[in-house]
């Protein structure tokens, strides 16, 4: 006898919902599920903070050596070239100085599977180790930076390339060529206690899986976006909205509520409470680009349309109204207020140099502040109106330089082996957060999107440097002031071609 169709009905039904609410507990965070691979004598587990959004990772195993392997693994399947990326550390003192952490991209999850992983062991250990056939021995790379805090592996074709640094430190590389692990991999997280009667605990945190745009045009191709807020106590960075569109340049507003980001010629008003952005009227700019800033007390906003004759800068309530015109010929990119609100300073285009200038809040001639040849630009007081400091290739290099407020005494402040862009000062004075752009990625007078870069932050007065977020951005992630009002947090953009759902995706 045939079974009813209902009844066929009710098993496909309950097969559906068994299959995806297997899949929704083997899933954790942006991965698609967790094993342990090998024949391990203590099984292994792995959590997820979504609040810090934060991987606490437990595993066991033998080893990962030789031609075989036994670790807990936290996986997603994907295709192509990605940059992984995470700041990882054990838990306690741990039994063996060889337990293991990191990245590891692996053909399959059979335990002779070929593979590869940027490792860390117990004792201190950096290397990137592999195997380039099923079965084969695990060949190894040591890398000269023991005890890394921060891992990176990223593949281009058969190219991987391991880079590690210590936290606020800038990046040491190791690369692999010619390894053919396939297009489909399995790459994640994984914990090894190198003692199968051990079980070993690491936290995992600014987990970032990265898919790099397509080819090296930095502007004409856009890919996806995340708005992020970085605290610069923990150095803990939260992703708080993702869309596949290119959100820029996001400002923290005076009252801490919300952001201001552009994006396709709009500016946006992101709710930090609700995490829901709302289009904000900029009357007749309705082409902006990621030059906006707003006025110190909150009130006014100057933005920078893209116009026949190049960016224009107008100012309009920060609330969104009417929007007046500033410049009288273009390009001009504004980019900071006077603390009195009487003045904005931004960078202008006049007869091929591009220079910093000054111009009345209520009208009057532009005042040229930089004279010296090649590319000045990012222009922001301080909060004592003291200085004004701003970025220039005068002296090779992309470096900070500041000035006082009529152009005088014009001094560099960074000098360094890096492009450095946009000085962001803190409200409370005491910092400069800003971009460095690898010299081998970048002219010193460009600054593209899609590229790898350091947030560093810096005393006010100069001084050493530290990395706060290491990232794949560029143009758009912090060419403006986005400093919480309290000078806690930083908010910024990264990209990624192809978003994991940590935040719920903008449509």
């Amino acid at each position: 006898m045939k079974p009813k169709l209902s009844y066929l009905l009710l098993c496909f039904l309950f097969a559906f919902f068994f299959d995806q609410q297997t899949f929704a507990q083997s899933s954790i965070g942006i991965f698609d599920g967790q094993t342990d691979v090998g024949h391990v004598k203590l099984a292994g587990s792995a959590s997820y903070d979504p609040d810090l959004q934060q991987y606490k990772i437990t595993g066991s195993g033998t080893n990962i050596w030789f031609n075989h392997d036994e670790f807990h693994f936290v996986w997603r399947r994907i295709k192509g070239d990605f940059i992984l990326t995470t700041n990882a550390a054990f838990i306690g003192k741990g039994v063996e100085p060889h337990r293991k952490m990191g990245w590891m991209v692996r053909t399959s999850l059979d335990s002779d599977s070929k593979h590869i992983n940027a490792v860390v062991h117990g004792a201190g250990l950096t290397s990137l180790q592999f195997r380039r056939t099923v079965g084969g021995n695990t060949e190894e790379i040591k890398s000269e930076l023991n005890a890394a805090d921060v891992i990176q592996l990223e593949r281009k074709g058969n190219t991987y390339i391991m880079s590690v640094a210590h936290n606020g430190e800038t990046f040491v590389t190791e690369r692999v060529d010619s390894l053919d692990l396939g297009d489909d991999v399995y790459v994640g997280l994984f914990v090894c206690s190198h003692n199968p009667n051990v079980s070993e605990t690491a936290i995992f945190n600014n987990v970032r899986i990265v898919v790099p745009a397509h080819g090296e045009n930095g502007y004409q191709q856009h890919i996806g976006s995340d708005i992020q807020i970085l605290d610069l106590a923990t150095q803990n960075s939260r992703i708080i909205y993702q869309s596949p569109e290119s959100l820029q340049a996001p400002n923290w507003t005076k009252n801490g509520k919300s952001l201001i980001y552009n994006s396709n010629g709009l500016l946006y008003n992101f709710d930090l409470k609700t995490n829901i952005p709302k289009v904000l009227n900029t009357g007749v700019a309705t082409n902006n680009n990621n030059d906006h800033v707003l006025s110190f007390d909150g009130k006014m906003l100057a933005v920078s349309n893209s116009e026949k004759n190049g960016s224009i800068g107008y100012i309009l309530p920060a609330t969104g109204g009417d929007a007046k015109q500033m410049n009288k010929i273009g390009p001009s990119y504004m980019h900071g207020w006077s603390p009195d609100g009487k003045y904005l300073v931004f960078c202008g285009d006049r007869n091929n140099e591009y220079d910093i200038y000054r111009i009345p809040v209520k009208g009057g001639d532009e005042v040229r502040l930089t004279t010296t040849p090649g590319l000045d630009d990012g222009p922001e007081y301080t909060p004592d109106g003291k200085y004004i400091y701003f970025c220039s290739v005068r002296s090779g290099l992309m470096q900070i330089w500041r000035m006082k407020p009529d152009g005088s005494e014009q001094t560099q402040i960074t000098n360094d082996d890096y492009d450095n862009w946009f000085p962001h000062i803190s409200p409370d004075g005491k910092w400069i957060v800003y971009i460095s752009f690898r010299k081998d990625e970048v002219k010193p007078d460009d600054h593209p999107f899609y590229r790898h870069v350091y947030l560093r932050l810096m005393p006010v007065g100069g001084g050493p440097s530290k990395v706060i977020a290491y990232l794949y951005g560029g143009q758009g992630t912090i060419n403006t002031p986005s400093w919480s009002p309290d000078s806690k947090y930083i908010a910024f953009v990264s990209n990624t071609q192809l978003l994991f759902p940590i935040f719920p995706i903008a449509q």
